[in-house]
């Protein structure tokens, strides 16, 4: 088992009001694993993704990532555990607009202090995995949005994560690049990679080989 919440409470404090936002979510996942997390807006999706994705810590329960206790972590081993464990993606992209598709993929490559000529083939190899080996070096304003979430999905992936978590990643695209980035993540899942998706919308749930529905904080699984 590579993921497992266990009995997670997630809290916010505001003023003299405690406000739940998870209550009692367990979630184990295996590896290899395609998982889709999904539920409308304020169900709390988003605390859980920032839960997995050693964003944010739980108010109280248990999280173990690839058989480490993650509440046990400072934060230097927490950013260890997030750099050597998990991939991004993100609804907006987050790509950095002056820098070439290249230069935003090799990115995770420098903080894990890979040398640059290395760093420049492993990220000229996952743009070729995505399809882009032709735009590499298109600055972000020079790729249609489906190109771009392409871009986030080979920076995921280049510092070859053991989970991908993608937060909406279909939700700044129109339908026909949704299908297509939804292939690319089922082709991604078919060579091993486990992924976790939080969505809103059925049509891209139903890409998952699992779905967990969430609503006010608490999930359940689908039979």
């Amino acid at each position: 088992m590579i993921l497992k919440l266990d009995h997670i409470y997630k809290d916010y404090v505001q003023g003299r009001l405690v406000v739940p936002a998870l209550r009692d979510v367990s979630l184990h996942v295996d590896a290899g694993e395609y998982v889709a997390i999904m539920g409308p807006s304020g169900s709390g999706k988003s605390t859980l993704m920032n839960i997995i994705g050693c964003l944010d810590r739980p108010t109280s329960g248990s999280y173990i990532l690839s058989g480490q206790d993650v509440l046990r972590c400072d934060e230097k081993d927490m950013a260890d555990l997030r750099l050597n464990n998990l991939g991004f993606v993100f609804q907006n992209f987050q790509l950095l607009p002056r820098q070439s598709a290249l230069e935003n993929v090799a990115l995770p490559l420098i903080y894990a202090g890979v040398r640059k000529k290395e760093r420049v083939e492993r990220a000229e190899n996952a743009l070729r995995m995505v399809g882009l080996g032709d735009r590499m070096n298109f600055k972000p304003t020079q790729l249609s949005g489906g190109q771009k979430q392409r871009v986030a999905i080979a920076r995921a992936m280049v510092n070859r994560p053991k989970i991908l978590l993608a937060d909406e990643p279909t939700g700044a695209l129109d339908s026909r690049s949704s299908r297509q980035l939804m292939e690319l993540f089922e082709r991604l899942n078919s060579q091993g990679v486990t992924i976790v998706m939080i969505t809103h919308a059925p049509e891209i749930a139903a890409y998952a080989r699992r779905v967990v529905d969430i609503f006010d904080g608490m999930i359940s699984e689908r039979t």
